[in-house]
């Protein structure tokens, strides 16, 4: 009976903070749906697109390390998640009186820092509710929530565009209000869930000085996941210049590889509580070759692109996660997703700008470049596989 209370307990905290999530992800992401075209109207060029985005996840991930080494060190995961949810929402809109591509740029940065500050803790929070009902369920549950949000949020922009005739200050204007839902619910469940480390029962575990040799190994699988993978923007950038679609239906694009990120995190998470990290190696390869269908492509060869590229995005989400939780006790999680997250940034900006530079000049090459990287980081983990397997 009280196993069961507290499993129901720690399930609603869940389900509360991908509620948070889910309006969260209605505001920002329907905001990443439109950045890249938003830009280009504004008169940037594709390289221009891919630093700028690179930056914003430099933030976004950079960051993150000195976020989550705060929340192991204060304790205070409620301070420091709302404070990051306040720049991270309430940036996006003023978006919608950016007339310049500059004072955009600051935009999009600021929100990417907000979500750096408030991520760790967040995903620390969520790693104590997630030991009773399963680690990849838990945090594939919470990013199919997160992935709901980031569906109706696409949509809500792609229909204001539509209806307005390309009006970009309000299709970012109205999103104050799932923005102003968003902060509420945060309240609400810091008010009914004060300590949340309680949901998690402690065990006794040996006293270390640092990460285990499997963590590093793992980060180094993460860093060419994340330095291969295109951001969206650059993606979006390249269907207007290509005038693969109309700017309404770029958005629509984004909310079907979101759609596919939500069901992909939960049949990949449940399937990370049975078989591990060998469900990782599978997204990989499932999702390495997303590149040339959406470069190469025609309208439906670039659907099609963005359907894989939401599994990779799916998996990405749920199980690097969920993988760190399980190998890092709880006293160094912050710091863990910090640093996790810090190294994933890096690599994502180094990347991001590449593979900018490349669309310029090398499209071939680009395409070359994001596949060679999925496929070093599917090698790492398969030898973290082997290497599990050995010592077992």
């Amino acid at each position: 009976m009280i196993k069961s209370i507290k499993i129901d307990t720690a399930t609603k905290f869940v389900v509360l903070l991908g509620f948070i999530s889910l309006f969260s992800d209605m505001t920002y992401e329907a905001a990443r749906s439109i950045n890249g075209s938003f830009l280009r109207l504004l008169g940037t060029n594709g390289t221009t697109v891919g630093i700028v985005a690179g930056i914003g996840e430099l933030f976004g991930y950079g960051l993150r390390f000195i976020s989550g080494y705060l929340a192991d060190k204060t304790k205070k995961y409620w301070l420091i998640l709302m404070t990051g949810y306040l720049l991270n929402l309430f940036s996006v809109p003023l978006l919608a009186f950016a007339g310049y591509w500059q004072l955009a740029v600051v935009l999009m940065i600021t929100e990417r820092i907000g979500k750096a500050l408030r991520t760790p803790a967040r995903d620390a929070l969520l790693s104590f509710g997630t030991q009773k009902m399963g680690r990849g369920w838990g945090y594939g549950l919470h990013e199919a929530m997160d992935q709901i949000g980031a569906i109706i949020g696409p949509l809500l922009v792609s229909a204001v565009l539509f209806y307005r005739h390309q009006d970009y200050s309000m299709a970012f204007g109205i999103l104050v209000f799932p923005a102003f839902i968003a902060f509420s619910i945060l309240l609400i469940c810091k008010y009914l869930y004060p300590k949340p480390e309680n949901l998690e029962i402690k065990t006794t575990s040996i006293v270390s000085q640092g990460f285990p040799k499997k963590y590093w190994i793992y980060i180094l699988a993460v860093i060419f996941i994340a330095a291969g993978y295109v951001d969206f923007p650059l993606i979006a950038y390249h269907f207007k210049s290509k005038a693969l679609m109309s700017d309404s239906v770029i958005p629509i694009f984004y909310a079907v590889a979101m759609a596919t990120d939500a069901i992909a995190a939960l049949i990949f998470g449940k399937l990370f509580d049975k078989i591990g990290i060998k469900t990782l190696l599978l997204a990989i390869l499932i999702s390495a070759f997303f590149a040339p269908m959406v470069f190469l492509g025609g309208f439906y060869w670039a659907l099609a692109g963005m359907i894989i590229w939401g599994i990779g995005m799916g998996a990405q989400e749920s199980i690097l996660k969920a993988e760190i939780a399980e190998m890092i006790p709880s006293d160094k999680r912050g710091t863990a997703f910090g640093s996790f997250n810090a190294a994933y940034g890096l690599f994502w900006f180094a990347g991001s700008a590449v593979m900018g530079y490349l669309y310029d000049f090398s499209l071939k090459g680009l395409i070359l470049f994001s596949i060679a990287a999925q496929l070093i980081a599917a090698s790492v983990i398969f030898y973290l596989i082997r290497r599990q397997t050995q010592k077992s």
